[in-house]
């Protein structure tokens, strides 16, 4: 009986006295296992166990734990505030410290300092401080993107020089880029909302190791927000956000629900934006009085039918800029055991139509608008994608993820040019049917191998058609007549399969070098047939084109001492051309692009190197990266003589090969593209922030190609010198700061003229009478704008930002734009958790 109650009393003692913690996943709830804690001596020490629980009785009260594991940045605290939070402890990826932040952008969990490639990390606090009306105008703030809008409802971000298919989006693990990615300027950045994220993560260079193909001048990964898990049994909570901004009479709603469970969670997140017309700023420092100035526009709708422009009753709005977009993600988050998640994600994201600003600005010879009409349609992006996460923890494979996805893009380009009954319509439909495992052999400590295989299937459906309006005055009550009107794409239907399997992996040498190697295979097919030869007749009616290819890369990271790190990556990337490489047939400025059944990949191999510096406990980190890429039988857009017809009709004009007016795409020999991006970011002071960059590209052609003589000329998509500077001041309710943003002039002689990318009509004329371009135009001026923000946290709950960009209300356009920037803007939102 004595011993009985002996043991009771020790038991009952140990529940009283013994301190567990429990460590949990900051982004799901869940438990996390084999975390080291120990003290700052470390002379104490213990380990979490599966459920994420360990003892910390033998620490002093006014100790200072420190908490570390290989998938989480370090985290420290006294063990007096961990007792007033109930001995929970949360890890998350983001660290003060800037070295002990962690991606996942390459398919695994790791910190920056074991990665040699340029990466860029925007987290959910800095994209609700940004408060971006789109994604696309996130990604400007990211050193070293430039984003390109031909209408106000876009966002083409370049990356190194190069943009639209050359460079890869992918949304929580699956790849946005179809196979109708076009080489020029996209909005497709802009179907995510803002909002739904929880961070961006950015890989700059070629990347097609992890990637594949499309991803020459970098990654851009969204990662949309995620339900967590509760272990206090259920949890409900909600948000709002709402936005108003001057410049366009912007309103952004968004509501938000998340259910958290022990055993599963939802998240459910509805954002709608409205755009009005954008005014643009009336300070015209670069002295061009009229440039970008809106004189008259075109009034006609859907319904309403008008025969003459309309004078525009203050030239510095631009008309026809103004949409909305409406987002829905639900994501469901359900451990099915210990060592297997599953998430299904649920996207959808329409619009309405979409004015293409640049091209209802369009004039003909004598002066006068040439379209009436020139939208897009909704742009619809569907996305149904099941994830399932296993960590089996075997020998020969620690854990992994298999991706379906599902997804449906819609487009359409809906045009009439005044004087005109005739309306015509293109529309382009896409089904994506995707498959990635990604997965992780468990090795020694500090080596990782990882391996994954990768399958895309897109089908690609095209058709036009034409209708004559038939106009009672002024409305549309119906049509008359229909008639043919060329496809877009191949009418018999196309499709573009990718399947690829590659090797990473990733060693720490020593205690102050890592190196980084991999490889890939790549296999694409595309079909494509055309039916219709009513306007032209190609080659070669029903295509097949397969292209393979093997790429790899190798970077090695030295830290010669705690605060210096010092990178180098020798990369190769491929690019297989796609359907609207191969059989795009539209107009623009003039000319005329049609189908090449024999274009080829392209091939890039990329030089960089990194240095980087750190101070104040790496707490701020100053950068350099630079690089130089060799582009292998690049794909550019040249004047096709060899074409089989020597005269086009398209769209009611005639198109002559002798005049140069009809154009393809050709793969042109080699070229490079160099530059650099300098930054800087992180504390100055206990309450003060500031982050900064610089970024310089240049790009030429460097032969034309074998047999053809075409002149070297500058690459298409290259940005002037561009840059950024952030100042701010935070303390625990307010928070205010300070931003620059500069651009130097880019002269038209570094344009390309040939591809019309560029956009060079588009900028300020200097000589009207002027026969050639390169001394009709000026080029893009050099900008500089000053922007100021502040945010006030109530409570808890609420808080209130406000922000005043553009404050000198300075008229520019961004390289390559159709649209001016916004003039001076006052954004107010108001976010509230409940």
């Amino acid at each position: 009986m004595k011993q009985i109650i002996t043991v009771f009393f020790l038991v009952l003692t140990t529940s009283i006295y013994s301190q567990n913690l429990t460590i949990i996943d900051a982004e799901t709830g869940k438990p996390v296992e084999a975390v080291a804690i120990f003290n700052k001596n470390k002379t104490i020490s213990a380990i979490s166990d599966e459920a994420g629980k360990v003892d910390v009785t033998e620490f002093s009260k006014d100790e200072t734990l420190i908490f570390s594991h290989v998938s989480y940045a370090e985290f420290q605290e006294k063990k007096s505030v961990l007792k007033k939070n109930n001995y929970h402890v949360y890890l998350s990826k983001n660290s003060e410290q800037l070295d002990e932040v962690i991606v996942s952008v390459f398919k695994n969990r790791e910190k920056t300092n074991r990665i040699a490639e340029q990466i860029a990390v925007v987290s959910s606090k800095e994209i609700a401080r940004l408060s971006p009306q789109t994604s696309a105008d996130l990604l400007s703030s990211v050193p070293g993107i430039k984003i390109q809008k031909s209408q106000f409802g876009g966002g083409s971000p370049v990356m190194r020089g190069m943009e639209s298919n050359r460079v890869l989006l992918v949304v929580d693990g699956v790849r946005m880029n179809n196979a109708i990615y076009r080489k020029g300027h996209l909005q497709n950045s802009i179907t995510v909302a803002p909002n739904l994220l929880d961070r961006t993560e950015i890989v700059f260079g070629p990347s097609s190791v992890i990637y594949g193909s499309d991803a020459l001048g970098g990654v851009i990964h969204y990662y949309t927000k995620t339900p967590k898990l509760s272990e206090k049994g259920t949890k409900i909570k909600g948000s709002s956000f709402l936005r108003y901004s001057s410049a366009n009479n912007e309103v952004t709603n968004v509501v938000s629900t998340e259910l958290s469970f022990k055993k599963w969670g939802s998240f459910t997140s509805v954002s709608h934006s409205n755009f009005g017309d954008l005014r643009m700023g009336k300070n015209r420092s670069h002295g061009f009085d009229d440039w970008g100035k809106v004189p008259f526009y075109s009034d006609n709708t859907n319904t309403f039918y008008n025969d003459t422009p309309v004078v525009n009753s203050n030239e510095n709005i631009q008309r026809n800029t103004g949409y909305s977009q409406t987002d829905l993600l639900q994501k469901f988050y359900v451990p099915f055991s210990k060592n297997t998640d599953f998430k299904l994600n649920l996207q959808y994201s329409t619009s309405s139509n979409i004015p293409r600003f640049d091209k209802l600005t369009e004039l003909k010879g004598n002066g006068n608008l040439k379209f009436a009409e020139w939208y897009y349609g909704p742009q619809e992006r569907l996305l149904i994608s099941p994830q399932l996460l296993i960590n089996p923890k075997k020998k020969w494979l620690d854990k992994g993820t298999i991706t379906l996805a599902y997804q449906n893009m819609k487009e359409s380009r809906i045009q009439r040019k005044f004087g005109s009954l005739e309306r015509s319509y293109r529309k382009e439909a896409v089904d994506v049917f995707s498959l990635n495992g990604d997965f992780n052999v468990p090795l020694a400590a500090h080596r990782n191998l990882g391996y994954g295989v990768e399958i895309a299937y897109n089908d690609v459906a095209s058709n036009s058609y034409g209708k004559t309006l038939r106009v009672n005055e002024n409305k549309i009550v119906g049509f008359d007549g229909d008639f043919a009107v060329q496809s877009r794409y191949p009418d018999g239907g196309s499709s573009y399969l990718s399947s690829a399997f590659y090797i990473d992996y990733r060693q720490d040498i020593n205690s102050k070098s890592t190196l980084n190697t991999g490889v890939r295979g790549t296999h694409t097919v595309l079909k494509a047939r055309w039916i219709d030869e009513t306007f032209i007749d190609i080659p070669q009616n029903d295509i097949r084109l397969d292209n393979q290819s093997i790429t790899a890369t190798i970077g090695y990271v030295y830290k010669p001492t705690k605060n210096w790190q010092l990178n180098g990556v020798v990369s190769s990337g491929f690019r297989s051309p796609n359907i609207d490489d191969v059989g795009k047939i539209r107009e623009k400025s003039g000319r005329l692009t049609v189908p090449n059944t024999e274009l080829g990949p392209e091939y890039a191999y990329n030089f960089e190197v990194g240095i980087q510096k750190y101070f104040n406990n790496r707490k701020f980190r100053a950068g350099l990266n630079a690089y130089y890429t060799i582009l292998d039988q690049n794909i550019t857009r040249i004047p096709y003589p060899f074409f089989g017809q020597s005269t086009v009709y398209y769209e009611g004009d005639e198109y002559n090969v002798i005049d140069g007016e009809i154009l393809t795409n050709f793969n042109r020999g080699r070229a490079y593209i160099t530059g650099f991006t300098a930054s800087y970011e992180g504390k100055i002071l206990n309450h003060w922030k500031t982050s900064g960059s610089i970024t310089y590209t240049k790009g030429n052609t460097i032969d034309s190609g074998e047999g053809e003589d075409i002149p070297d000329e500058p690459l298409s998509s290259i940005p002037p010198l561009f840059g950024r500077f952030d100042l701010s001041y935070t303390n625990k309710k307010f928070e205010v700061g300070a931003t620059l943003v500069f651009n130097a002039k880019k002269d038209i002689s570094d344009y390309n003229l040939t591809e019309g990318i560029d956009n060079h009509d588009l900028t300020p004329i200097v000589n009207p009478d002027a026969t050639e371009d390169i001394n009709k135009y000026y080029g893009t001026p050099s900008w500089m704008t000053v922007g100021l923000y502040g945010k006030y946290q109530f409570t808890k709950n609420i808080a209130i930002q406000a922000q005043l960009s553009n404050l000198f209300d300075e008229h520019y356009k961004e390289f390559a734009s159709g649209v001016s920037a916004a003039g001076r803007n006052i954004s107010i939102s108001l976010q509230t958790n409940f």
